[in-house]
């Protein structure tokens, strides 16, 4: 059963709040970031401010899937990662 689109956006909340508070991750969330983030930008009603705060997101993921030292590159977000999650907020 697919995920609904709040449920969507509360994983992709919860990824990102561990990120930034853990300031550590892995490729596989990264993944799940990315595949997350499709998903949502696929959405009919995504409004353009809202598609430009994904878009961030999933560059971010898809920067983490393939960087040689993930913690570095997390750490390089934080605040991006702030907030990403007080945007996602409004949102869900």
């Amino acid at each position: 059963m697919p995920l609904s689109q709040n449920h969507n956006w509360m994983l992709l909340k919860d990824i990102l709040n561990n990120h930034q508070e853990d300031c550590c991750g892995s490729q596989s969330e990264c993944e799940q970031l990315e595949r997350t983030t499709m998903s949502l930008m696929r959405q009919p009603d995504v409004d353009e401010t809202t598609m430009s705060v994904l878009q961030e997101i999933y560059q971010y993921s898809q920067s983490g899937i393939h960087a040689a030292n993930l913690e570095n590159h997390i750490e390089s977000h934080q605040q991006k990662l702030a907030g990403w999650v007080e945007d996602i907020t409004q949102y869900s």
